[in-house]
């Protein structure tokens, strides 16, 4: 089919690498001869119609740039049958021959239902969790490793001046890799990920054993989805957003106080909360989301919509949307392995 113009949309949380994202798919698509529009704030925009023409002028800077220029939401249009109707409207009303689908879990499961529906999508993957299937990394997830390995060598420290335990929680609601990689890399003494409940005895008799040793501090990474054995997610509030979600968080502030209780010791607690989620992208991630946006471009010209851009090895490839979305990719229990390894 010849396409003429193209919406892009980013949803969901940000992360950085998705301004090089939104880069890559202008340069591409205007190379390839096709106009270009940015749909502000994810699927809220396609509602109301609210657009911005994006050209080699607007994109031109936007490389090192953290958050995403077009703005983004956690709208549900299929919660709304109104809003809905709203969004197919306003793809033909739009004159958007494709749409290009920036986001997570969520934002990749109404661009499968549209696609199903008839509407042409390319999707691209975005998560700093890295939960994904289908991909081996999305791009977001080495800035925030990063980020939290640097938050992890300060907390060292701080740490050993004070003869203090230090928790530092994490992002990761279903999967700990932010916990993993980046408690791997900072030198973490416990590392704790949803994917194995929280034996807290266990983890006091790490402590303890260090400090048996001389080691009077320790390091203790914590994913804000961990839970305890028999126990349920730690949330800030009961009020779901529109996808079903309850906001995280608390699970170190608990953890904290069990762990200073049953050892003795001083103990701290570091969020780091959206941290994570800011500042400029790590080189990694600006190259994967250039990988990733043009691709994007090529499965359009090639027509294969319904497709998701992925990584595999180190090569790009194509795989249907909803092999990203089916079932979440939690971490490995080879690599978890590894990290129990230089506990205590």
């Amino acid at each position: 089919m010849n396409i003429k113009r193209l919406g892009i949309l980013t949803g969901g949380g940000d992360c950085p690498g998705l301004n090089p994202v939104i880069r890559a798919v202008t340069r591409r698509a205007i190379q390839a001869g096709i106009s270009v529009v940015g749909i502000r704030n994810g699927w809220k925009g396609l509602i109301t119609a609210e657009i911005i023409p994006l050209d080699l002028q607007s994109v031109s800077g936007i490389l090192p740039k953290g958050g995403t220029i077009l703005g983004t939401s956690r709208t549900n249009p299929y919660k709304h049958p109104e809003d809905l109707a709203r969004v197919k409207e306003n793809l033909v009303k739009l004159q958007l021959d494709v749409l290009i689908a920036i986001g997570g879990e969520d934002t990749l499961g109404v661009a499968t239902k549209l696609s199903k529906e008839g509407v042409n999508i390319i999707g691209v993957p975005k998560t700093i969790d890295n939960d994904l299937s289908a991909t081996d990394f999305t791009f977001g997830f080495d800035t925030a490793v990063n980020i939290a390995m640097e938050a992890i060598d300060r907390l060292h420290t701080t740490a050993e001046s004070h003869h203090r335990i230090m928790v530092a929680e994490v992002m990761g609601r279903h999967a700990g890799w932010i916990a993993t990689y980046a408690g791997i890399a900072g030198g973490a003494d416990v590392i704790l990920i949803p994917e194995e409940p929280i034996d807290i005895d266990a983890v006091c008799d790490i402590i303890k054993k260090r400090h048996s040793r001389g080691k009077d501090f320790s390091i203790v990474v914590v994913a804000e989805g961990a839970t305890f054995k028999e126990g349920s997610n730690i949330s800030t509030e009961e009020k779901l957003d529109e996808f079903g979600h309850v906001r995280l968080g608390g699970i170190g502030q608990i953890l904290s106080g069990l762990i200073e209780q049953r050892t003795g010791f001083e103990t701290r607690v570091t969020v780091l909360g959206h941290i994570q989620r800011g500042g400029s992208p790590t080189a990694f991630d600006r190259v994967l989301g250039t990988r990733f946006g043009v691709k994007a471009i090529e499965l359009v010209l090639e027509g294969r919509f319904g497709q998701m851009v992925s990584l595999q090895g180190n090569k790009i490839a194509a795989v249907p949307i909803e092999q990203g979305t089916g079932t979440l990719k939690t971490v490995d229990p080879q690599l978890y392995q590894l990290a129990k390894t230089f506990f205590g």
